[in-house]
């Protein structure tokens, strides 16, 4: 039986912001590299870098 595996971690193509996903948040949150959150643009509408290549089907 296929199972749904859903994306872990995701990066904007416009901003650069890299967002991961908390299990115990149950929501995106911002990746910190060198103590500096990788936010990106605040303003930005972000482009995730998730698209047609990503199969979410797992067997």
């Amino acid at each position: 039986m296929a199972e749904i595996e859903p994306p872990r971690e995701r990066t904007c193509e416009r901003c650069g912001r890299h967002d991961v996903w908390d299990d115990e948040l149950v929501n995106w949150a911002i990746t910190t590299e060198d103590g500096e959150k990788q936010a990106g643009n605040p303003h930005c509408l972000h482009e995730w870098d998730i698209n047609g290549t990503f199969n979410p089907l797992t067997n």
